[in-house]
């Protein structure tokens, strides 16, 4: 799996995260961001299965590359 770096956000403190990358060899995108740690958010997930994490992204990150993604 390559990785494509798409860019973080103006909330992002020494270029870290959260950003956004896309996997070049199937489309999808990977997030990089802080671990939700709030437990009464995370009983609201459902279905979490072994293995998963769960990570805060600001809405903004994904405005801010939608371009990059979708190629518009």
């Amino acid at each position: 799996m390559a990785l494509e770096f798409l860019g973080s956000s103006n909330t992002s403190q020494g270029g870290g995260c959260p950003s956004s990358y896309r996997d070049t060899d199937t489309g999808d995108i990977v997030v990089q961001g802080n671990k939700l740690t709030d437990e009464s958010k995370i009983a609201q997930l459902l279905k979490v299965k072994p293995g998963e994490e769960f990570v805060v992204v600001p809405a903004v990150l994904f405005e801010y590359h939608a371009a990059k993604v979708t190629g518009a």
